[in-house]
C-alpha cells in the first residue's frame, strides 16, 4: 500500500470520515494529502461546510426516506 492516497481516495476518505472516525494511519494519509492538494483541500471545505449547514437546519426540515418515495 502506497502511503500518498490519490485524489478519489482522499475524496472517499473525506466522505467517510462524515460517517464514521479514521483510523490514525488513515487520517495521517489524508493530512499528507491534503497539504500538498488544493483541489481535495477545496473539497473538504465544502463537505465541512455543508456539513455544518445541515446540522443547523431544524429537525422538522430534515428529508425523510418517504419524501424520495412516488
Amino acid at each position: 500500500m502506497r502511503f500518498l492516497l490519490t485524489c478519489k481516495q482522499a475524496h472517499q476518505m473525506v466522505s467517510e470520515r462524515l460517517d464514521r472516525h479514521l483510523s490514525l494511519t488513515e487520517r495521517a494519509r489524508l493530512r499528507v494529502h491534503l497539504s500538498i492538494c488544493d483541489a481535495c483541500t477545496n473539497f473538504n471545505g465544502q463537505m465541512q461546510l455543508l456539513r455544518q449547514a445541515m446540522r443547523k437546519l431544524p429537525a422538522e426540515q430534515l428529508p425523510t426516506d418517504t419524501d424520495s418515495q412516488p
